[in-house]
């Protein structure tokens, strides 16, 4: 049997996720946690570039390892932790610091798009790709799994432990990137990428009204209903197709081309889509948000887990660069 990969994941507590994070993050973890030992943690120290409300940041925190936990991830087999409960990747964070080249955080595009949105431009927001690197190293992980769009990150990290490595010695672990290819990079409701940011997102876990009104308001042509449409220029149908069957899909694609088939029509597929499958996570949710012992309970669990890794990392860490 082959050695089972460490590999790890977060995600910033932003509040309710939608089927961008889920398709483009979520899902590959519930096809990951059988046959690899996985750590997930809530990005609560990085949102605090972005939040400064107390209540929300808690709330959101929550909400993210509600979302997990209501797709099927398994705490028995999943590290799910709050980033925060590992104060130690701080320490980390600062050591790394120190032989990190300016030149490399400058070339960062991350930096640059999210002051661009409006986002304070804080030393903590220039120096994110440091703790990113600190998270990543302190657990020894294997693979970082991610969107084509956070590439940079990682090989960041990666400079980042290259050049520590130089300087104190072969003690942290090179780790090596995932592309997630299964998937496209997933509509929002515009066209745009999916995304809180634009507001063009559809959280599989709203409630049915306002779920029904985000499809609903997927950004269409005017093409009339009687005429033939192009599938493969409609965002409904590329949202459908994450749902759907092979013949469901091509079935559809066939009505788009025949017209007499409105735009209307689709979206009332899809949203039937998005209930069935997610069917039982909605459910799941729901039972979820009036159980927060035991989401919280789970949380503590794994901290304890991750912190284990992180304070063996961070002792050895100590001793090369002198803190001993």
């Amino acid at each position: 049997m082959a050695e089972k990969k460490r590999i790890l994941s977060g995600i910033q507590p932003s509040g309710l996720l939608h089927i961008g994070n889920y398709f483009g993050a979520m899902k590959q973890f519930l096809e990951l946690q059988d046959e690899n030992e996985c750590y997930i943690f809530i990005a609560n120290y990085h949102a605090l570039t972005s939040i400064n409300n107390k209540e929300e940041l808690y709330k959101n925190t929550l909400e993210v390892a509600i979302n997990y936990l209501s797709i099927g991830l398994d705490p028995e087999k999943v590290i799910l932790f709050k980033q925060s409960d590992i104060p130690e990747v701080c320490e980390l964070s600062w050591i790394l610091s120190t032989v990190t080249p300016m030149g490399l955080l400058e070339r960062c595009v991350s930096y640059k798009d999210k002051i661009a949105k409006g986002i304070l431009a804080s030393h903590g927001l220039f120096a994110y790709p440091i703790l990113q690197a600190a998270d990543i190293l302190i657990y020894k992980s294997d693979i970082v799994p991610v969107g084509s769009d956070q590439k940079q990150h990682v090989e960041v990290t990666r400079d980042i432990a290259i050049k520590f490595n130089n300087t104190y010695g072969e003690l942290l672990k090179i780790p090596d990137l995932r592309i997630n290819k299964q998937t496209a990079v997933v509509p929002g409701i515009d066209g745009q990428k999916m995304s809180k940011s634009y507001n063009n997102y559809i959280s599989h876990f709203s409630d049915e009204k306002t779920l029904k009104k985000q499809v609903m308001n997927i950004v269409t042509d005017s093409t009339p209903l009687e005429a033939p449409k192009d599938p493969d220029k409609c965002n409904v149908y590329a949202l459908y197709k994450l749902f759907a069957s092979k013949n469901e899909i091509e079935k559809m694609a066939d009505n788009y081309r025949k017209g007499g088939y409105g735009y209307g029509n689709a979206k009332k597929e899809l949203l039937g889509k998005i209930l069935d499958y997610f069917g039982n996570a909605r459910e799941k949710y729901d039972e979820l948000k009036n159980n927060l012992d035991y989401v919280e309970k789970v949380l503590k669990n794994g901290a304890e887990k991750a912190k284990k890794v992180a304070n063996e990392t961070l002792k050895e860490i100590r001793d090369a660069v002198g803190l001993k």
